[in-house]
C-alpha cells in the first residue's frame, strides 16, 4: 500500500504490522505526520515500525525502542581498508580473482547485464542452506526486482571471458553505501568472485567519500564470517514500534511482535539450519 508517496508492506494475520517497502533505504522526515496518515488509512494495521538512518543512532522519539544490528565498514581511505582493516588471507582472496582471470568493472544495468543475473539465479535452487527465492524467474520478473534505484545504484560484475560469474548492486545515498545484493555462481567459487567485487565496491565508496558501506543485517557463521573478514562491524540503530490499535499495544507488552525464530537459542537455531542444509541438499540432488 501507498502511504503519503512511500510504499508499505503490511505483513500478519493475527498481528498486522506494518513497515516501509524500502527500510535502510527510506526513512521518515516526520514520523508522527506519517503515523496520523496510517492511523486515517482505515487498513487495519495494528503495529508500525521504522528505524533510524545508519548515522543517527541516539533515540529521539518517545516511542518503544529497540535495535536493529546491521553490518556496516567506516570507510577513509581505500588505502586504509586495504592495509589496515582486513587481513593479510583476506587480502589474498581478493587478489585470487584476478590471478584466475576474472575482470572486476562497473557494468550499465541493461538487458544482457539482466541476463546474466537470470543465469546466476537459475544455477541452483538453494542457497546458503535455504530454498533460494529467485530460482527460475523469468527476464521481466529479474529486471523488476534489480532496477530498483537505478538512479542510485552502480552495478558491478565479475566476468570470467564474456560470462557474468557474480555481481554487486551498490545503493548510494543517506550518507551511506548500501549492498542491496552480492551474489556469484557457486561453480566459480575458487576464483574468489565475491572477495573482489567486495574490493571494487570498497572502492568505489571511498573515491567518492562515501564514510559508511552497509550490508544487511548482522549475521553470525557463513556470511558473519565473510562480513568480519572484509572489516565489517556490528552497528546497532535505533528500531521504534507503534501501536495503532489496542490488540497492536498488547501485542507489543507481551513481545509478540517478534518471530518465533527470533525468540529460539541460538543453539538450537544452528542445530536446524544444519538439518534444513541438509534435507534440502537431499530434496534437490537432483537438480544440483
Amino acid at each position: 500500500m501507498m502511504i503519503d508517496n512511500t510504499d508499505v508492506d503490511v505483513s500478519g494475520r493475527f498481528l498486522k504490522m506494518a513497515r516501509l517497502h524500502n527500510e535502510h533505504y527510506d526513512y521518515l522526515t516526520d514520523p508522527a505526520g506519517f503515523i496520523g496518515k496510517l492511523r486515517d488509512s482505515k487498513a487495519g494495521i495494528d503495529l508500525f515500525t521504522f528505524v533510524s538512518e545508519i548515522h543517527d543512532r541516539i533515540p529521539k522519539f518517545d516511542y518503544h525502542l529497540e535495535h536493529d544490528r546491521l553490518a556496516v565498514i567506516p570507510l577513509t581511505t581505500y588505502e586504509n581498508w586495504w592495509k589496515h582493516q582486513i587481513s593479510d588471507k583476506t587480502r589474498n582472496m581478493a587478489r585470487k580473482a584476478a590471478k584466475k582471470g576474472v575482470e572486476i568493472k562497473v557494468v550499465p544495468f541493461d538487458d544482457e547485464f539482466v541476463r546474466g543475473i537470470q543465469g546466476i539465479n537459475d544455477e541452483s535452487p538453494i542457497r546458503q542452506g535455504k530454498p533460494y527465492w529467485h530460482y527460475q524467474e523469468d527476464f521481466a520478473t529479474v529486471k523488476r526486482l534489480n532496477i530498483t534505484f537505478e538512479k542510485q545504484s552502480e552495478f558491478i560484475g565479475a566476468y570470467l571471458g564474456a560470462e557474468l560469474i557474480g555481481y554487486i548492486k551498490l545503493v548510494k545515498g543517506n550518507g551511506k553505501a548500501s549492498l542491496m545484493q552480492i551474489l556469484s555462481k557457486i561453480v566459480h567459487r575458487d576464483k574468489a568472485p565475491n572477495n573482489a567485487l567486495m574490493a571494487k565496491a570498497v572502492e568505489i565508496c571511498t573515491e567518492q567519500k562515501i564514510p559508511a558501506l552497509h550490508y544487511a543485517y548482522w549475521a553470525r557463521r557463513g556470511l558473519g564470517d565473510f562480513k568480519i573478514s572484509h572489516a565489517f562491524e556490528c552497528v546497532e540503530i535505533p528500531r521504534y514500534y507503534v501501536p495503532l490499535t489496542r490488540k497492536g499495544a498488547f501485542a507489543l507488552k507481551f513481545r509478540l511482535h517478534h518471530k518465533f525464530k527470533e525468540r529460539v537459542p541460538e543453539k538450537w537455531m544452528d542445530i536446524y539450519t544444519d538439518w534444513r542444509a541438509k534435507f534440502l541438499a537431499v530434496k534437490y540432488k537432483p537438480q544440483l
